[in-house]
């Protein structure tokens, strides 16, 4: 019996350094989120937002053209990606459901598969769902189960609510065009404060695996950055976009539904205008975070050895179809800017115009390090892309969202966009993003296009079976805040 005691006890510690052994040798993760971010960056062609680090990071990796969210939605978007399930499956349709602690009690997060094989896992800011601003500084909706550490630092920008310029006063802050050139240094601002602990992290880190999220607040409003990035922008140069008349008499009303009052919450083109060169201005902000983060791993010689992560929750509006921030199912708001730099990847500096969605990102990390996820997740891995950004492919992205009782679908291929509302009952969209790339004339009641709007009927109802869905538990998506 005690020889039998010390084989077991010799077999399991054989185990168990060959585990340690086995995740020494695997790649480190640093997970980079930002919150409202849309694809306004250099590397993606905008023509006026300066991006320059995360620019470098395209460089050194894979830009996913068509990458899209599951629901442009803060908390909706976040939890898919993290359990690696869609919207319909984690029930969360607003921001204030914790999936753990109702449809999904038992599920194992992206985080907790790297947390099981020996990794070191942390976060620092908003990675699941904070109320952003109001929560800044708490733990808002993080999963407690997917992290061995986690921070939530909060700054100068929290503590100067006060002096912001609020062009609507009367939503909150979460949802307001509201502003403010700050004084003092980066390092005051909450995302200036997140940089420096994921720093920490990596440097105490180092020696072993990690997989560590970084959680950037902004561009998110209110749109506050110290003044210098303000000043990259001259208000003179901020335009509003120029959109074909009476175009949109073909577009459902759900559609536009996402900003009320519409357009553009009643107020001035100036203002208006005032507010995107703020968001302008975070965005440069948040870029020079993750350039700080980008020198660290090569200081600390980690690059090398460490798959990056750069995503947004959704897209955003600022202007189009009248429309401001998120909530639409148009590309706009869909969209996402999306960049995965990995060691073991054969090219670099490419970009990929396969149509990929964010919940792909939990199967994609776990093949690139060698992990077994769970056999339930919706996503598929991208590591094939990375190699050859052009490789077979034939994968639509899905987008829901909710408009009180009834749902908005959309359904995206690499030509196409096809919408419906309520399952059709209050109308259908299908664009043309060949000849139509800012989706201006929907050719859904167009008989030469019936073949195609079958074809996309079909795709659709793939991911959501007529008759599947139900009214999520709480309405009030346009009552959010954050």
């Amino acid at each position: 019996m005690k020889q039998r005691w010390l084989r077991y006890f010799f077999s399991l510690l054989c185990f168990n350094v060959a585990i340690v052994s086995n995740a020494a040798e695997r790649p480190n993760v640093l997970f980079i989120a930002v919150d409202d971010m849309s694809n306004a960056l250099g590397c993606y062609g905008h023509p006026l937002v300066k991006s320059p680090n995360i620019d470098r990071l395209a460089a050194r990796g894979t830009r996913f053209d068509r990458a899209y969210c599951q629901f442009p939605l803060c908390s909706p978007s976040r939890a898919s990606l993290m359990t690696g399930l869609r919207p319909s499956t984690t029930q969360v349709f607003d921001l204030q459901k914790d999936f753990r602690k109702t449809s999904l009690p038992d599920v194992v997060t992206l985080p907790q598969t790297f947390m099981k094989a020996g990794y070191f896992a942390a976060r620092v800011g908003k990675i699941y769902h904070y109320g952003n601003p109001g929560q800044i500084g708490t733990p808002g909706l993080d999963d407690p189960a997917s992290w061995n550490v986690a921070l939530n630092p909060s700054g100068r920008d929290k503590a100067e609510e006060s002096k912001l310029i609020n062009h609507t006063s009367k939503r909150g802050l979460g949802s307001s065009l509201s502003f403010l050139a700050a004084d003092g240094t980066d390092e005051e601002q909450t995302d200036g404060k997140v940089a420096a602990e994921v720093i920490k992290l990596m440097e105490a880190k180092r020696d072993q695996p990690f997989f560590i999220a970084a959680g950037f607040y902004r561009p998110h409003c209110p749109y506050i950055a110290p003044k210098k990035y303000f000043d990259l922008y001259p208000l003179e140069k901020i335009t509003l976009p120029k959109e074909p008349r009476d175009y949109l008499a073909a577009i459902p009303r759900p559609a536009l539904d996402s900003t009320q009052p519409w357009p553009l919450f009643g107020v001035s083109e100036a203002q208006t205008r005032e507010a995107i060169r703020a968001y302008y201005a975070t965005i440069t902000f948040v870029d020079a975070q993750v350039g700080k983060l980008l020198d660290a791993l090569d200081r600390l010689k980690l690059t090398e050895k460490t798959i990056i992560v750069f995503w947004s929750d959704h897209g955003y509006h600022v202007g189009e179809h009248g429309l401001l921030m998120k909530q639409s199912l148009f590309e706009e708001s869909a969209r996402v800017p999306l960049i995965i730099a990995a060691p073991s990847q054969k090219t670099t500096g490419t970009a990929s115009n396969r149509t990929v969605e964010l919940l792909d990102l939990y199967p994609t990390l776990a093949d690139l390090s060698g992990l077994t996820p769970p056999k339930n997740l919706h996503g598929t891995s991208l590591r094939s892309l990375l190699d050859n950004p052009d490789a077979a492919w034939t994968k639509a992205a899905h987008t829901e969202v909710w408009r009180g009782a009834f749902p908005g679908y959309s359904v995206r291929t690499e030509r196409w966009r096809y919408t419906e509302w309520d399952l059709g009952k209050q109308g259908i969209e299908l664009y043309d993003h060949d000849n139509d790339p800012h989706e201006f004339k929907n050719l859904a009641n167009d008989p030469k296009s019936a073949a195609t709007v079958k074809e996309m009927k079909s795709l659709l109802q793939k991911n959501w079976p007529a008759g599947s869905w139900t009214p999520p538990a709480k309405k009030g998506e346009k009552k959010n805040k954050s």
